[in-house]
C-alpha cells in the first residue's frame, strides 16, 4: 500500500508540475470540457479495470493525480462497479467453455479439473479443491480465499495474474465466490488508498 500511496504523490506532483508550466486554471467556461472529461475517463478506466491483464490500480491512481484528490471518491466507485461487472460476466460463462479454452492451449490437466467440478456446488467444490490440492500453500488459500482475494486486488504489479479484471472473472468462473461476499471483499479491499486520499486531501 505504501509503493501505491508513494505512486500517486509522485503522479500528482508531476501534475501540479505540468499545470504550473502551462498556467493552466480552471475557469468557470471550462467546467462542462472539465465535467465532459471526467465522465469520459471514468467510462474508459471502467472498460479498461474489467479487462483481464490490464493494470487498474496504476490507471486509477493516474487519474486520481491528474484529476485531483476529489475524484478519488468517484474512482473508489468505478473500481468496486468494473470488479463486479467482470465477476457478474464470469458468473454467466459457461463452465463447458473454461473447459474447452483449457483443452486448446494444452492444459489437459486443468480442463479435467473443471469438467470434474463442474456439477458440484460451492461449498463441495471447495472441499473437493481443498482435499485434492498439492500441499502447501494453496489449501490455505483456499481456506482464506477472501483474504487472498483482497490480498491480490491489492498486489502490486497483479496484472501478471490477471490484473483486477482477471482476478474478478476467475472469482465469478470459479463459484466459490457467492455475490454479497464477494461484493463485501471487494468493496473493503480497494478502499485504503481512495480513503486515505480523502482524508489527508494530499
Amino acid at each position: 500500500m505504501l509503493g501505491l500511496v508513494a505512486l500517486y504523490i509522485a503522479g500528482r506532483f508531476a501534475a501540479n508540475l505540468i499545470a504550473d508550466q502551462f498556467g493552466f486554471h480552471l475557469y468557470p467556461r471550462l467546467e462542462p470540457t472539465m465535467h465532459r472529461l471526467i465522465l469520459l475517463a471514468t467510462i474508459c478506466y471502467i472498460i479498461l479495470i474489467a479487462i483481464p491483464f490490464m493494470p487498474g490500480v496504476e490507471i486509477g491512481l493516474s487519474m486520481i493525480a491528474f484529476l485531483g484528490p476529489k475524484i478519488s471518491f468517484l474512482v473508489y466507485v468505478s473500481t468496486v462497479f468494473a470488479l463486479v461487472l467482470t465477476y457478474t460476466v464470469g458468473r454467466f460463462i459457461p463452465a463447458r467453455y473454461c473447459a474447452a479454452a483449457l483443452g486448446f492451449v494444452g492444459l489437459t490437466r486443468a480442463e479435467e479439473l473443471v469438467n470434474r467440478i463442474t456439477p458440484l456446488n460451492a461449498e463441495q467444490r471447495l472441499v473437493y479443491l481443498t482435499e485434492n490440492a498439492p500441499p502447501g500453500i494453496l489449501p490455505f488459500l483456499l481456506r482464506h480465499r477472501y483474504i487472498a482475494l483482497a490480498a491480490a486486488i491489492n498486489l502490486p504489479g497483479n496484472v501478471l495474474i490477471g490484473g483486477g479484471g482477471g482476478i474478478a472473472l476467475f472469482a465469478g468462473i470459479s463459484g466459490l465466490f457467492p455475490f454479497p461476499a464477494y461484493f463485501l471483499t471487494i468493496a473493503l479491499a480497494v478502499a485504503p488508498v481512495p480513503l486515505i486520499i480523502s482524508i489527508t486531501g494530499l
